[in-house]
C-alpha cells in the first residue's frame, strides 16, 4: 500500500462547468505545469512533460465529476491519478490524490504535492477569471 494524501482547492464555478472542462484533455497545459503540451493517440494522448513524453488514458466521460487518468511514464511505471469534481453548492471542490511510489523519498513526494498545489491553484485562477463559459 502506498502512502497517499489529497489536494483540494474550492472553484467559484459550477461543479458541471469544472467538470466539463478538467474532462477536455486538451484543456490540461493551460493549468498545468506538467503537461505541457498534449495531442490525441487514439483512445489515449501523448503528453509534453518537463522530463519527457507520457501516455495517458482518461476515464470515461461520466455524470459523476471523475476525471481519473493513469500516465504511463515507461513500460515499467504507470501512475494513476485521481482526480475528482464535487459540488459544494454553487461552487466546486477539486480534489487531487498524489500517491508516494515505490523509491520516493519524502522530500520527493512533498515536491510533488507542491506541484499539485500550484497546478490547482493555476486551474482555479483560470475557471475563475471569467474565461472559460459554462459548456466550455
Amino acid at each position: 500500500m502506498s502512502e497517499a494524501r489529497t489536494v483540494s482547492v474550492t472553484v467559484r464555478r459550477d461543479a458541471a462547468t469544472v467538470y466539463r472542462y478538467l474532462a477536455e484533455p486538451t484543456n490540461f497545459p493551460r493549468w498545468s505545469l506538467f503537461i505541457q503540451a498534449i495531442v490525441p493517440d487514439g483512445d489515449h494522448w501523448i503528453a509534453t512533460t518537463p522530463d519527457a513524453s507520457v501516455r495517458i488514458r482518461f476515464a470515461p466521460r461520466n455524470a459523476f465529476g471523475i476525471v481519473d487518468h493513469w500516465v504511463q511514464v515507461n513500460a515499467d511505471l504507470e501512475v494513476y491519478v485521481p482526480l475528482r469534481v464535487v459540488a459544494n453548492g454553487a461552487e466546486s471542490e477539486v480534489l487531487f490524490t498524489v500517491f508516494r511510489l515505490a523509491g520516493m523519498s519524502e522530500q520527493q513526494f512533498e515536491a510533488d504535492l507542491a506541484l499539485v498545489r500550484t497546478d490547482l491553484g493555476r486551474l482555479k485562477v483560470v475557471l475563475e477569471d471569467g474565461n472559460v463559459k459554462p459548456g466550455t
